[in-house]
């Protein structure tokens, strides 16, 4: 479908199919790979390497924050320059947040190997589980940092041309490579944990240069850029960029503490408790990359018409993609509650991780459709350039509000009453993203108006 024609002509429910569905589909398929790892590793029957692979998830995560500060924000920028008929600017912008996400994912790699002797224990590893944890974080975050923020920072510009379906298609092939590679490594190698991580590295390495050969193959049909002569940082595009991907980066940072205060709580029950918590945090990520697929999808609709001028059309897309996600969202909360037990029982065969698994799963996926309200004022937020609701919403959402309550609740109800500190933070912040909202909101339907 011509480019110009998706964002400015045509109906705007097809549209925002046409962008969001590509992107929901590529982030199921990445949390399903990284739900693979944590199946395969469940089909050893030993919690402990469970265990170890969900304490070292927060780490991993962490550089979903770095490619979404430069990614999320590169294509806010991009999608308001392409509105606004600048696309020599958004060469520049691609280029720069490119090449900032791969020095800062590099940066990252090489600190965390030097400070992990300090690091993982303070993650929640007990003596049992830590060298298991290394081995993982090595593949996956020393070795991957690179690969992994590059592949999602492509992703993301790709997406703000028009390109989902290509986007998709990307993030979907390395979903699968790793699905494939998962138990060739772990049991045909006999690596076990080792070679989940491998799988990793090597799938976001596949990931990666599909995403450079599209590009290459339409570049001239695309205004993003990687070349390094294209890097600048001048033009206000470093402080445009990092502000607004700042929340989607702070949202990932405060998810990182929020994970390992949860490890360390949880940790001091048992393994098979944390293996529990573990699977449920996995499972609960498919209801969550519902919503966040449907939000990342229209983001670039969205930046597009606000540039354009044309509110009515912005207006109908947060209308229609709001509906779609919060209907999704419910859907799942709905099947994961009913289907809790089952569910848990496909990862790992051992009673104890069962029952702690199911219980959890019930209190997590309560929240879902009110993290896809959550979700949606966020991008709308990001994508009209907004940068202190977003932010603030980011801080509140993950690390700012669930983290005491996760206290309070583990001192009033043991290890059960940890979890429920997470729908009591998406509660919360539910209603703080309404008031922040709806008088943003009202002030765009008088600029409509006139």
């Amino acid at each position: 479908m011509d480019k110009k024609y998706l964002f400015e002509e045509s109906p705007v429910r097809k549209a925002v199919i046409t962008l969001a569905i590509p992107t929901v589909i590529s982030q199921l398929i990445t949390v399903i790979y990284n739900i693979a790892d944590t199946f395969f590793i469940g089909q050893l029957d030993d919690p402990v390497q469970v265990a170890a692979a969900t304490v070292a998830m927060p780490p991993f995560i962490f550089l979903t924050g770095i490619a979404n500060l430069f990614g999320i924000g590169g294509a806010s920028l991009i999608s308001r320059d392409l509105g606004g008929n600048h696309p020599e600017r958004a060469k520049n912008v691609s280029a720069f947040a490119v090449w900032g996400g791969i020095l800062t994912a590099f940066l990252y790699g090489m600190a965390f190997m030097v400070i992990r002797p300090v690091l993982l224990p303070l993650m929640g590893t007990t003596p049992e589980t830590y060298e298991l944890t290394y081995q993982y974080v090595f593949y996956t975050v020393t070795l991957g940092a690179v690969p992994t923020v590059l592949s999602t920072i492509l992703a993301h510009l790709v997406r703000t041309e028009g390109y989902a379906k290509q986007a998709s298609l990307g993030l979907t092939m390395g979903g699968i490579l790793n699905i494939i590679l998962d138990p060739l490594m772990i049991f045909g190698l006999h690596m076990q944990i080792q070679g989940a991580a491998l799988a990793t590295l090597l799938s976001n390495c596949a990931a990666c240069i599909y995403f450079l050969v599209l590009m290459r193959k339409n570049r001239k049909n695309l205004c993003i850029r990687i070349h390094p002569r294209d890097f600048t940082l001048k033009k206000q595009i470093p402080r445009e960029v990092l502000v607004v991907g700042l929340p989607s980066f702070v949202m990932t940072l405060m998810s990182f503490f929020s994970n390992v205060t949860l490890n360390q709580l949880v940790a001091g029950y048992s393994s098979e408790a944390v293996a529990g918590m573990g699977i449920a945090k996995k499972v609960d990520m498919v209801g969550f990359a519902v919503a966040q697929g449907m939000t990342q999808g229209v983001l670039a609709l969205i930046g597009y018409n606000y540039a354009a001028g044309n509110r009515e059309r912005m207006g109908k897309t947060i209308r229609i993609a709001l509906f779609y996600s919060a209907g999704l969202a419910l859907a799942g909360s709905v099947l994961l509650y009913l289907f809790a037990a089952p569910l848990s029982g496909i990862f790992i065969d051992n009673g104890e991780t069962i029952q702690y698994s199911q219980r959890f799963i019930r209190i997590l996926c309560l929240s879902l459709p009110l993290s896809s309200c959550i979700m949606m004022a966020v991008t709308v937020f990001q994508a009209t350039g907004k940068k202190l609701p977003p932010l603030i919403l980011s801080l509140c959402r993950k690390g700012g509000l669930d983290v005491p309550f996760m206290l309070l609740y583990h001192f009033l109800g043991g290890v059960y009453g940890i979890a429920w500190a997470t729908p009591t933070a998406d509660v919360l912040t539910a209603l703080l993203s309404a008031a922040l909202f709806f008088p943003y909101w009202k002030k765009l339907k008088k600029t409509m108006e006139s």
